[in-house]
């Protein structure tokens, strides 16, 4: 499958991706990701990445579509691919059309996560991440708490509420994706591949997708 899942932060793009890549063997790509990975990688892309991102700039979107061209050339994403919470921008959009095109690959459909507002900052205001770099394991101290409060279960280290997970942050973040990331689902429509789900259960939202792929 090749999906983009579009939807606001804390919409659950990234656990409805991890559950569909276990499915057929697609791959979860975030913008994140690629970055980070052509950084520590060391390639020429990267160290102009690392250069905006030390300096505390956006990376250009010219420089990000590079990036991403590789990455979807790398031999994993032949299974198929989960893009998640990328393209924000239409501009991003339009240059992932053409990439896409470039690289002879047909997108399958592009999933906007619709939850409520309410919902979101409860699922990201209880959310708390293990400090270690090296971890970044996720609980929620609602539906799935540390086994021992504030310690992390995988590795040990401290469970921390990150600075842009409070309700003033959050507020901020919904405020961002309304204006440059929710048009997305206009632009999408107009291609005739969005997607619509209801995604406050997981199970659901992934059944929707596999129904929608199977016909």
């Amino acid at each position: 499958m090749r999906i983009i899942l579009l939807g606001a932060p804390g919409a659950g793009k990234g656990t409805i991706a991890k559950v569909l890549t276990e499915l057929d063997g697609s791959v979860q790509i975030s913008t994140g990701d690629i970055l980070r990975g052509a950084v520590q990688a060391g390639t020429e892309l990267g160290q102009k990445a690392n250069a905006f991102m030390k300096a505390g700039d956006l990376v250009p979107d010219e420089l990000i579509m590079n990036i991403m061209k590789e990455r979807l050339q790398e031999p994993d994403c032949k299974k198929g691919f989960l893009l998640d919470g990328f393209p924000r921008t239409i501009p991003q959009a339009e240059a992932l059309k053409t990439l896409l095109i470039d690289l002879e690959m047909v997108l399958d459909m592009a999933v906007s996560l619709d939850v409520p507002r309410e919902e979101i900052l409860n699922r990201l205001t209880t959310r708390r991440t293990c400090e270690n770099p090296a971890c970044q394991a996720i609980y929620n101290v609602k539906s799935s708490p540390t086994k021992i409060a504030g310690i992390c279960d995988k590795c040990g280290s401290k469970v921390i509420q990150r600075e842009d997970e409070t309700e003033e942050a959050i507020s901020h973040r919904l405020e961002t994706w309304n204006e440059k990331t929710a048009p997305l689902t206009g632009y999408y429509e107009k291609e005739g591949v969005l997607m619509t789900v209801d995604a406050t259960v997981t199970d659901d939202v992934v059944k929707a997708i596999q129904d929608r792929l199977n016909t």
